[in-house]
């Protein structure tokens, strides 16, 4: 990994130390309508599933029992709150939560069949290495969930986000990142796209894995 972007990283790694132990109550509830559309599309599928950037792992309680759910971040003070988390609810389908870079992920190819990436793309340093791993540890036939904020280039939104974009590039967040910086660098087949709340900020993309 080159300078900048290790740079980039540990300014992830301080941010998140500073929101861990309010995240739970700000963007967590911001973030609420795009978790529930993935959550509901994954809970309807079977087998191994890997939530990338797990956070506090404020959704590991809402995934159904059947799965077998793995969590990884790059936070240690949010994964904490997270295996507190998993400790406090008992969840018995949770088989481990690793402190790892998304962008380099230390699992087999294919070892997924479900992995998820919600609010991730805007805040690593490399959205393109990150979703082709997401591609990688996912099964044939398996699916690639992402929900996320992408850049617009008109009206008010648009304006601003171009206006926001340097001193927000500098806290390692990306407001003007585009949805096409995902979809012209993945083999993935597109099988939904989903505006959603709240003011459609989000979108959700679902990805098939060829088989």
């Amino acid at each position: 990994m080159n300078g900048a972007a290790r740079i980039d990283e540990q300014s992830v790694i301080k941010a998140y130390a500073r929101w861990a132990p309010v995240y739970d109550f700000s963007f967590a509830h911001i973030a609420a309508a795009g978790r529930k559309s993935a959550i509901d599309i994954i809970n309807r599928r079977e087998g191994t599933l890997l939530e990338v950037g797990v956070g506090t792992g404020v959704a590991l309680p809402r995934y159904a029992p059947h799965l077998r759910v793995t969590g990884i971040d790059l936070s240690p003070d949010m994964l904490k709150k997270a295996r507190e988390r998993v400790k406090d609810k008992g969840l018995a389908n949770v088989l481990g939560l690793y402190e790892m870079d998304a962008s380099d992920l230390r699992f087999e190819d294919g070892s997924y069949e479900t992995v998820v990436a919600m609010y991730v793309m805007t805040v690593v340093p490399d959205p393109v290495k990150v979703m082709k791993e997401l591609e990688r540890v996912c099964a044939p036939g398996g699916e690639v969930v992402i929900v996320n904020h992408f850049a617009q280039d008109h009206g008010v939104r648009g304006r601003v986000e171009r206006w926001m974009a340097p001193a927000a590039r500098a806290l390692g967040w990306h407001p003007d990142f585009r949805i096409e910086t995902i979809d012209s660098i993945t083999d993935l087949e597109l099988v939904e796209t989903r505006a959603i709340n709240p003011m459609k900020l989000f979108t959700m993309l679902r990805f098939r894995k060829p088989e």
